[in-house]
C-alpha cells in the first residue's frame, strides 16, 4: 500500500496520496505507516496529533515553531475542504520567503508533509472543515510565532479575501520583521 509521493519545488516538502480502497461498506486508507514512510526518506517520529474544526472562512495561522523546538508536520483534511499554505522560513534555502498552497479535502486524500523550517496555515473553503495533523515535537507556546497572513511581500493568493482570524493571528509579523528576529538563526 505504498503511497504516491510528489516532490514540490521546495526541498523536503512533499504531497502524499495514500491509496484508497472502496467497497459497499465505505473506504479504507492507511494515512501513515512509519516503516513505509521511512523507506522513502520521510521517517518522522510523530508524537502528537491535533484535530480542528473550522467554519467557512476561518484562517488558522500562519504559525511556525522556531529552531529551539522545531517540528515536522503531516497535514490532512478529513472532512470538507481547506486551502493549505506553507511559507519557507529557512534562511539558507533557495525558496526562503516563498509560499506553496494546495487544496486538501475529504475526497482527494492528499496530505502535505511539511519539513522543519516552514510556517503553516490554512483557510476553510467548505461550510465546515476538519483537519488533522501529526507532528514530531510537542507544541510549545514560547517557541511559536505567527507570520501575517496578508504580508504584501509574501503575497499569498488566498481563495477567500476577508478571513475570520483569531486575535493572535491578527497580530502576525511581516517577513521583514521575521528576518530581524533570532527565531531561525
Amino acid at each position: 500500500m505504498e503511497p504516491k509521493i510528489t516532490r514540490t519545488t521546495f526541498e523536503g516538502l512533499f504531497i502524499i496520496e495514500s491509496k484508497i480502497f472502496n467497497d459497499q461498506r465505505g473506504f479504507f486508507t492507511e494515512s501513515w505507516n512509519k516503516k513505509t514512510f521511512s523507506n522513502i526518506g520521510l521517517g518522522a517520529d510523530f508524537i502528537q496529533e491535533n484535530h480542528s474544526l473550522s467554519k467557512k472562512g476561518v484562517l488558522r495561522g500562519i504559525h511556525y515553531q522556531n529552531m529551539q523546538e522545531p517540528i515536522i508536520k503531516l497535514v490532512r483534511c478529513i472532512s470538507g475542504e481547506i486551502y493549505d499554505v506553507v511559507i519557507d522560513l529557512r534562511l539558507s534555502s533557495n525558496t526562503f520567503g516563498r509560499w506553496f498552497g494546495i487544496y486538501l479535502n475529504e475526497n482527494n486524500n492528499k496530505q502535505l508533509y511539511i519539513p522543519i523550517g516552514f510556517a503553516h496555515g490554512f483557510i476553510a473553503i467548505s461550510d465546515f472543515a476538519e483537519v488533522e495533523y501529526k507532528q514530531d515535537g510537542y507544541y510549545n507556546t514560547s517557541s511559536e510565532g505567527t507570520i501575517a497572513w496578508d504580508d504584501k511581500d509574501i503575497a499569498i493568493d488566498w481563495p477567500i479575501k476577508n478571513p475570520i482570524l483569531s486575535e493572535k493571528d491578527k497580530k502576525g509579523m511581516s517577513l521583514k520583521e521575521y528576518i530581524k528576529t533570532p527565531a531561525f538563526k
